[in-house]
Formats: C-alpha cells, sequence, structure tokens
C-alpha cells in the first residue's frame, strides 16, 4: 500500500464524519444547505431562521438563528388557531342573535330591532355547506320578524357591533393592505366576511380608464376615486384599493386585463355593522314592513357620543350557530383568511377576561401558553394573521408552541386544520412527488419580503416533529425563496 495512505487510513477509521450517525450526517449536511442559503444572493443581506424539534422527545434537531425575533407573516395563524382551540375547544361555535327591545302591541314593535354579533367571522359568508350566504341571511331574519307578528317597528334595526370594541385594526397593518380583503378589520358584527366586489369593464384601448360598473354587494354609503386602468389581457389583478375602516370614498389605482367584458377585485367592506343592519331595514321594507327610524349601529352612535348605553333585549327572534371552530380553524389556515384569524384572536381574549382589542387578545394568547411552560423570549405578535411586518416571532417561539399544542386534547382537531404539503391548501403544488408530499402539514406565509413555512411532518421511525422556516428581506431578483424552501422540506422528512 502507497505511503500516503497507510498515514491516512487511521484518520478515516476514526475520524468525525465515521463517528457520527447516519442521522448525525443528515442534519449536518442540512445546517450546511441553510447556511449556504444564507450567504447566496437570495438571503446575504436577510435572515433565515429555522427550527425543527422532536415532539415526543423534546430534542431540537435543527436550530439556526431559532432565538432571532423575523417577521412570521401568515404562519403566526397556526399559533392563534392553537390557541383557540386550547381556550375554546374545538366544538365551540359562535351564536349570533336577532333581538328586540321595547314592547310588543298587536302588530307593532314598539322599540327596535337589534343584530347582536359576537364576532362569528363566518356569518353570513355562504363559504360553508348548510350555512346561509348574505341573501339567505337576510331573508331567515325578516321571516323570524314576520313570524313573530311584527308588521310595524317604531324604532329602527340597531346593529350591536361592538363585542370587539371599536377598533377593528391591528396595529401595524400597512395603509395600502387595509382596503383590500385580506385588510378586513374583525369587527363585533362582521358579516359576508366583511368584504364585497367591485366590478369594472375593461377600456377597449390599453392604459384607458377602466370603468367602475357596480358592487357585489350593493354598498349605498360606498363611492369610489377611480384611477384603475386597463393592461394588457391575461395580467390578473393589479388593483389596489386604498380606504380605512371607517371611510365610505375608497381610492381605486392599478390595472384591470383587457379582454374581458367585466373584472372583480374584492375590497375591504367599511362599517361592517351598519350595512347588517342597513340591509335588514331594507329587506323589511321590501318585504311590507315599516320602520320608522334610520338603521345604525353602535359604533356609529359611539363615535358621535361619548357614552352609548347597549338597550336591554327582551326577546331573541333568532339565533344563528356558526360552523365549529374545528371547521373555522381549517378554512382559516387552509385558505389563510386573516379576518378568521383576528376573531379567534379577540374571541380568546374576551373568553379569558382581559378585554375585546387586538392587544388584550395578544396578552390572553401569550399568557396560555406560558401557563403551559412555553418561554415566550423574543415573541412579540401585534396581530393574530400575521399581515403586521412589525411582528416579531423566533422559529424557536414557533416549535415549542407546535410542540405544546401536541398536548392538548383538541389537537387532533389543530392537526387536521393545516394544509398537506402536494395536495391541499396553499401548499397543494408544493413537493408533489417527492417523500413529503403528503407526509408535512405546513402553513405558509408571505408577506413583502417574507417568505415562511410552519407545522409537522412524521421522520422515518414515525415520531411527529414540528418544524419552521423564516425567510426575511429575500432578494427576489435572485431566485425562488418558495422554491427554497420547498427544498428544505423535501429532505427534512429524512430525518
Amino acid at each position: 500500500m502507497p505511503l500516503r495512505f497507510l498515514f491516512l487510513f487511521p484518520f478515516f477509521l476514526t475520524g468525525p464524519l465515521l463517528a457520527q450517525s447516519p442521522d448525525s450526517l443528515r442534519r449536518e449536511r442540512f445546517r450546511r444547505q441553510i447556511d449556504s442559503l444564507q450567504a447566496s444572493p437570495l438571503l446575504q443581506n436577510g435572515s433565515v431562521g429555522a427550527c425543527l424539534k422532536n415532539v415526543k422527545t423534546g430534542q431540537t434537531l435543527i436550530a439556526y438563528n431559532a432565538r432571532r425575533s423575523l417577521p412570521p407573516a401568515s404562519t403566526i395563524k397556526l399559533i392563534t388557531t392553537a390557541t383557540a382551540m386550547a381556550v375554546l375547544s374545538d366544538t365551540f361555535a359562535y351564536q349570533t342573535t336577532l333581538e328586540y327591545d321595547g314592547q310588543l302591541r298587536g302588530d307593532t314593535l314598539l322599540g327596535s330591532l337589534r343584530i347582536r354579533g359576537v364576532g362569528d367571522p363566518s356569518l353570513a359568508s355562504g363559504r360553508f355547506a348548510g350555512f346561509p350566504d348574505l341573501a339567505a341571511q337576510i331573508s331567515v331574519w325578516v321571516a323570524a320578524v314576520r313570524q313573530a307578528g311584527i308588521r310595524v317597528v317604531t324604532g329602527r334595526v340597531l346593529a350591536d357591533d361592538l363585542f370587539f370594541g371599536e377598533n377593528p385594526t391591528p396595529g401595524g397593518w400597512p395603509w395600502d393592505d387595509l382596503g383590500n380583503y385580506y385588510g378586513a378589520g374583525a369587527t363585533g358584527l362582521i358579516v359576508n366576511e366583511n368584504l364585497y366586489k367591485v366590478f369594472f369593464k375593461p377600456a377597449d384601448t390599453l392604459f384607458q380608464t377602466a370603468q367602475v360598473l357596480r358592487t357585489d354587494p350593493v354598498v349605498p354609503y360606498l363611492s369610489f376615486d377611480n384611477r384603475v386602468r386597463t393592461d394588457a389581457a391575461g395580467t390578473g389583478d393589479q388593483v389596489n384599493i386604498f380606504a380605512g375602516p371607517f371611510d365610505r370614498r375608497a381610492y381605486l389605482e392599478g390595472f384591470v386585463p383587457a379582454g374581458v367584458s367585466e373584472f372583480s377585485v374584492k375590497g375591504s367592506l367599511p362599517e361592517p355593522g351598519y350595512f347588517a343592519a342597513l340591509s335588514l331595514q331594507t329587506a323589511l321594507t321590501q318585504a311590507g314592513l315599516k320602520v320608522a327610524q334610520e338603521a345604525v349601529a353602535l359604533s356609529q352612535l359611539r363615535r358621535q357620543q361619548a357614552d352609548v348605553a347597549t338597550p336591554p333585549a327582551t326577546s331573541i327572534l333568532h339565533k344563528q350557530a356558526s360552523p365549529s371552530l374545528r371547521d373555522l380553524a381549517r378554512e382559516c389556515n387552509f385558505q389563510s383568511i386573516n379576518l378568521y384569524a383576528e376573531a379567534f384572536l379577540k374571541t380568546v381574549g374576551v373568553t379569558l377576561n382581559y378585554g375585546n382589542s387586538t392587544s388584550q387578545g395578544v396578552n390572553a394568547l401569550k399568557q396560555v401558553w406560558r401557563s403551559k411552560g412555553v418561554a415566550l423570549t423574543g415573541f412579540r405578535p401585534l396581530d393574530g394573521s400575521g399581515l403586521s411586518p412589525q411582528n416579531g416571532v423566533t422559529a424557536q417561539n414557533m416549535v415549542d408552541i407546535l410542540t405544546a399544542a401536541t398536548r392538548e386534547p383538541s389537537f387532533g382537531s389543530f392537526y387536521a386544520s393545516i394544509p398537506i404539503l402536494g395536495v391541499s391548501g396553499t401548499v397543494r403544488n408544493l413537493g408533489r412527488k417527492t417523500r413529503a408530499a403528503g407526509n408535512v402539514r405546513a402553513k405558509s406565509g408571505s408577506i413583502g419580503g417574507v417568505r415562511a413555512y410552519a407545522g409537522y411532518f412524521t421522520n422515518r421511525v414515525g415520531e411527529l416533529v414540528a418544524f419552521c422556516y423564516f425567510f426575511n428581506q429575500y432578494d427576489a431578483e435572485a431566485g425562488s425563496a418558495t422554491r427554497e424552501l420547498e427544498k428544505l422540506m423535501v429532505r427534512m422528512v429524512e430525518f
């Protein structure tokens, strides 16, 4: 044997690579892969945070910048939905009621009708089979009034929409998000997911103004300052809607595609409580009933007067139950609906007597996981949905909460609410025809400069592992953050 091989041979027998187990080698190669990503043009000016933890043994398998607070985007919805299930149970359902106050004499109500909201994000959405959409819900309420024998209302239709306080939106939400459907705030009375559609007629000539045709549903008090123009066919939705939660005039900017007779864009419905009251009062009038005074929402009265007492209800005309929390959470995580997550967060705050604001909901959420032994160093969320770029969550926070969630009675429902890689939800197109497909449960997250995934997978010996990856301030011109994260999720199932 050549002399050089005699000197090298003992090194290979005792060297560090031979001493490591196959799984340790896999993890080491995985760390190097993350290191390469951090140094790559995609992320050399940004940050990578990663953490993987065996939920059975508690062993941390990978920790890379795991204690650095980074924006989690929509992956924080996992924490919000897990908290809601831990506090409320997976069978919890919201109950919205139609009531009246005053006295009923013959066919005349000497008082007002009231829609009492409790923050049900699915009310009149039509999203769930067997539950009414907006038109059907209004019809149900009209029928309940008629069935009670009421034909004249001396008062008005009042929306009790203060269950979640007066401010519907969390701090830190960007102005250019608020008017769009994904920027709809969680009000005490939510209807039609607090959204509307605005329909445009594209111009025949490129870059000319597209005409606003109508909204669906009709929102009589909403007007537009339209600056939307026409782009090439197939370019899709490039419209931004600028408006606050109480603005009755919205600014429309951007482009709609040519080549279609009309094109719709979804916006955030201003004053949804007032919209619900107005819609019911209009429907009652059309059905031949008389309502003496104008419809109003308590939130409107509160803004006009410092103190507004909620009148006591004397009778309930109708109760509208929501789907169970397990179904609401599944839709929230599969479709990444910000409104649902924000409603869950505020509901937790109210249930635990912390208060009905977003910040009070955040405080309640923190206490829930602290009480279960989770350390929350670096955990600084501002909302429940991840829309705020000011949210700060560490990868360690995420996997520790996901690990603690496995010990909850409702864990089966929570786990089922997370999309499956290569199969469903926002990750249905990732990891197809790989060992990760059908194995990894992952919630995606994306806001400006941020891409993230978190969830669970089952390792090669059948144990559940919680994982989290955050890419912050990546350079989209240097590559695809989604594809690099997909590679990490495909490789991690080999552990």
